[in-house]
């Protein structure tokens, strides 16, 4: 427990770092540019993108104090933006939920693929396949166990996909470095 109380601490502290904020704007506009050029909305409830992945390279690199708020707030932001259906609040927590998830598995850990298979498999089942399907079942006034076997299967399927291109994106930035340079920018000295 204290170890989790250490890593919020270090996640929030996050929060005091200007050029910490200013990278997670540059996420951020990453994220909404992929959402646009990226993304293929197959229906109101049902899209397959890549906008995601900023927010959980956000996850990684701050925590999952940093990780939720950002996650919450970009989901509210591209909502704005680009709105398809209703707002449905539910769906925001769920983002910032998953943002907590992914900080509380990835924040300084090193790149592993079972790391990163384990923290899918749990934001895939508890907040999309269960939290996810009955936001939408209350919004949409589906059903939930009618359309459950559908979310969990379209979940099973995804989680390999996303976890590998994750960890290879990740792998590959921290080969390049890209990592260790940002630990320069984020805190003008090199992290260890």
């Amino acid at each position: 427990m204290k170890k989790l109380i250490a890593l919020f601490k270090a996640s929030a502290q996050e929060f005091k770092n200007v050029r910490t904020v200013c990278l997670c704007g540059v996420f951020a506009a990453l994220a909404i540019v992929l959402g646009y050029v990226a993304s293929i909305q197959i229906s109101d409830h049902l899209k397959i993108g890549f906008s995601g992945l900023p927010n959980e390279f956000v996850d990684f690199m701050f925590g999952p104090a940093l990780g939720s708020v950002f996650a919450a707030v970009l989901d509210v932001l591209k909502f704005l933006l680009k709105p398809t259906g209703g707002w449905i609040p539910g769906l925001t927590l769920n983002a910032f939920l998953a943002g907590l998830i992914y900080g509380c598995f990835l924040y300084r850990r090193p790149v592993s693929f079972l790391r990163i298979l384990a923290a899918k498999l749990t934001v895939g089942l508890l907040i999309n396949v269960v939290l996810g399907t009955y936001w939408l079942s209350q919004y949409y006034g589906w059903p939930f166990w009618a359309r459950l076997p559908d979310r969990i299967l379209s979940n099973l399927i995804n989680w390999p996909v996303d976890t590998v291109l994750l960890y290879v994106l990740l792998k590959a930035v921290d080969r390049a470095g890209l990592f260790r340079m940002a630990g320069i920018f984020l805190t003008g000295k090199k992290k260890d």
